[in-house]
């Protein structure tokens, strides 16, 4: 079965079965009015939602103002932590233009709340030492880059063009976006 275009008859099990960039999901909101915020996952699960039954779902939830006016190493991690420009200046001066907000160290902001944002610094600074250590878990909406690092996990010696073209051919397929051995098909 060839890669549908997204419509408004298409449903939504087949929708889900196949590999959409978040830039066609935004268009498709665009165009049926459907709220463009949220992760690829958001907007995917808001489109099944429409076309299973027309419903509009909005995840829109105004974020809370920024009560602290100057972050110190002293400063508490507050509940409700949310990442900022603020907070991100915070991070550069005191580790550097290097910094990100990288997944493992928003997974220990947010389990370590009541610590303060010397601690923080501290636990960034041994994430990204671990992280040279071992490969670090790549979150489900990634699916290209997981796709590409499994690839290159099974053929070592094959070049990036060459997973491009099993990806391109993965993703037209419905069904998992995985990779698998039988890919190699489209390089052959």
């Amino acid at each position: 079965m060839e890669r549908p275009k997204i419509t408004k008859g298409l449903d939504s099990s087949t929708f889900r079965s196949f590999y959409y960039l978040k830039e066609e999901l935004i268009e498709f909101c665009k165009e049926h009015n459907l709220p463009l915020n949220g992760s690829k996952i958001d907007i995917t699960n808001r489109i099944a939602k429409y076309l299973d039954n027309g419903e509009i779902v909005s995840s829109y939830t105004a974020k809370p103002k920024e009560k602290i006016e100057e972050y110190t190493l002293d400063t508490i991690i507050e509940e409700n932590y949310r990442f900022s420009e603020k907070k991100r200046a915070f991070y550069e001066e005191n580790i550097g233009k290097s910094f990100t907000f990288n997944v493992q160290f928003q997974r220990w902001i947010k389990q370590n709340v009541g610590k303060t944002y010397g601690d923080s610094i501290e636990a960034y600074k041994e994430i990204v030492k671990q992280k040279k250590k071992i490969k670090p878990e790549i979150d489900k909406q990634f699916e290209y880059n997981t796709y590409i690092r499994d690839f290159f996990l099974d053929n070592d010696g094959l070049s990036l063009n060459d997973a491009i073209k099993c990806w391109k051919y993965k993703k037209s397929l419905p069904g998992s976006h995985k990779y698998e051995k039988e890919d190699l098909i489209a390089i052959k």
